[in-house]
């Protein structure tokens, strides 16, 4: 069958079927794109459930600490049942406090990548692989790495396509979203009587100088102009009203899986540490480091994501671009550099003036969140940017997001891990 045979969604949509016994609502949204949807499916399944490092309950766990940095119940749930499925302690999911040390060790990088992994080092990396009763290996921690920043990227598509909604409301866009809803399974090991209806859900080298570090941020920094800035506050301020007021379910039910739960994104552009650098991909890129390194230490993973990220890359965009005014690759590059961008790494071939040309004030705000606060989505959010635009064309920049910022995570990760190696 052929990647542009128009039945290829429901081929995959089966497979998924005859395999999971369900069709979850990320299946359902990626499959607008199947190339990619079948990439994805690949990556996935190599990472869950074929032969590597990690042990399969271990694999589901990290993933359930990686999805509650974002309190992404979606994908909580979904692996809470696949843990369990695994042969996983049930005792484990009552949070961190109840697992090996081995695995608690890894919060910390966790928390980092999720959040601001320009602040990840050689020494957090050191202290995992330092020899004791529960150190890692270094295949394993690249599993680990892997499994994370997945669950990281994942989760903001989740949210950004709508698919962490309540059973029963659907997705948005055509497609009925079957979503494993907002009831944490943690609620369930703590003998609150609802595991009947639990069990109905449907799962960043230094810069050549200070000075061009300085003007480097100020060009970054342009970007983020002030309506971009107001328009963002208003929007997440509904939000939170929306938390008061009960409409959106709160999050303390995944407390369990969280430590240090109120460290979050903070703007890199706009940060005062002079230690802070940028990264520089000539320096180090998923191309020429990243990808050698992963495919040593984790078999075959790396050709697997980097077909990813070209999958996403060679996705059709006319229509998006044409809108625009610009050829597809060079929208497509702005909202990538942009993506990463917010997280401190720099392409030096690349005018980042182009982004505020090529990209309205209303997308950058979607983009922004859904990559470095998923969590505060909104549906006005999704409904507001580019109402011109189908819901197909709207999942593909969310497909770009969930790549860009997976790219973003890994870098700085891979890097960390090759300082560690070399010194």
């Amino acid at each position: 069958m052929s990647s542009s045979d128009p039945e290829r969604p429901q081929f995959l949509f089966v497979k998924v079927l005859a395999s999971r016994g369900r069709l979850e609502a990320v299946t359902q949204q990626m499959g607008y794109h199947p190339q990619y949807l079948d990439s994805f499916l690949k990556t996935q399944h190599y990472l869950m459930h074929m032969d590597g490092p990690l042990p399969f309950d271990c694999r589901h766990y990290i993933a359930i600490m990686a999805a509650a940095r974002h309190q992404c119940r979606y994908l909580v749930n979904l692996h809470v049942l696949q843990f369990l499925r695994a042969g996983g302690d049930p005792q484990w999911l009552r949070g961190l406090d109840f697992i090996p040390p081995k695995l608690r060790n890894l919060n910390e990088i966790n928390k980092i990548l999720a959040h601001r992994p320009w602040l990840i080092t050689k020494e957090h990396i050191e202290k995992l692989l330092k020899i004791s009763e529960w150190s890692w290996s270094l295949a394993e921690l690249v599993h680990a790495v892997v499994l994370l920043v997945h669950c990281h990227a994942l989760a903001s598509f989740v949210f950004g396509c709508g698919c962490e909604q309540d059973e029963g409301l659907g997705g948005r866009g055509s497609l009925k979203a079957s979503s494993p809803g907002n009831q944490c399974f943690c609620e369930a090991t703590a003998g609150n009587g609802c595991s009947q209806e639990l069990l109905r859900i449907n799962r960043k080298r230094s810069l050549d100088s200070c000075m061009e570090l300085d003007s480097l941020r100020e060009r970054m920094q342009r970007i983020h102009v002030e309506t971009e800035g107001r328009e963002e506050t208003r929007l997440l301020q509904q939000d939170r009203e929306e938390d008061t007021d009960g409409e959106v379910t709160g999050a303390t039910n995944l407390a369990c899986y969280m430590q240090d739960p109120d460290f979050g994104y903070q703007d890199f552009a706009r940060r005062d540490e002079d230690q802070t650098q940028v990264f520089r991909v000539q320096d180090y890129s998923w191309e020429d480091h990243g990808f050698s390194l992963v495919n040593r230490l984790y078999s075959d993973i790396g050709h697997l994501l980097d077909e990813k990220f070209r999958m996403v890359d060679g996705l059709q965009s006319s229509a998006m671009a044409k809108r625009q005014g610009c050829e597809p690759s060079v929208f497509k590059r702005g909202i990538w550099n942009y993506i990463h961008c917010m997280f401190g790494i720099r392409y030096d071939d690349y005018d980042y003036a182009e982004v505020n040309q090529l990209l309205e004030r209303m997308l950058k705000v979607y983009i922004k969140t859904v990559t470095c606060y998923p969590e505060k989505t909104n549906p006005e959010m999704f409904d507001r940017f580019w109402k011109q635009f189908k819901h197909s064309e709207k999942v593909h920049v969310n497909l770009l997001i969930l790549e860009a910022r997976m790219q973003a995570e890994l870098l700085y990760a891979l890097q960390a891990i090759t300082q560690y190696m070399i010194s």
